[in-house]
């Protein structure tokens, strides 16, 4: 007997992010990596998770670098082990998580693949 999937729950942090594409066919919301980790995907592709209380989204290279040289972030180091993921920023609460959330969509529904 297959055993019956639980609804998401998004957490309140995300809540304005996941709201933002609710009318959005093409994004999908999933349970991410560990407890309290939700991820919004694109193409079958991730373009913004939230890991750990943080908005984790995937920006181009360079607009990364700008984000982490202005203080707007840091770089996304996954196995905290020093490397880091050049197109993901991390971004704690209180900035714009929602904008944010809007270039990394149109950034990963641009990419081919």
């Amino acid at each position: 007997m297959k055993k019956k999937a639980e609804p998401l729950v998004i957490p309140e942090p995300f809540a304005k992010v996941a709201s933002a594409f609710a009318r959005d066919k093409a994004v999908v919301a999933e349970k991410g990596w560990g407890a309290g980790s939700v991820c919004l995907k694109v193409k079958g592709k991730i373009f913004a998770m939230l890991i750990r209380g943080d908005l984790v989204a995937k920006l181009p290279r360079e607009r990364v670098d700008e984000l982490v040289d202005g203080g707007g972030g840091k770089r996304f180091d996954p196995r905290k082990d020093g490397r880091v993921m050049k197109e993901w920023i991390v971004v704690g609460e209180g900035r714009p998580w929602v904008p944010l959330a809007r270039e990394a969509h149109a950034f990963v529904k641009g990419q081919g693949g």
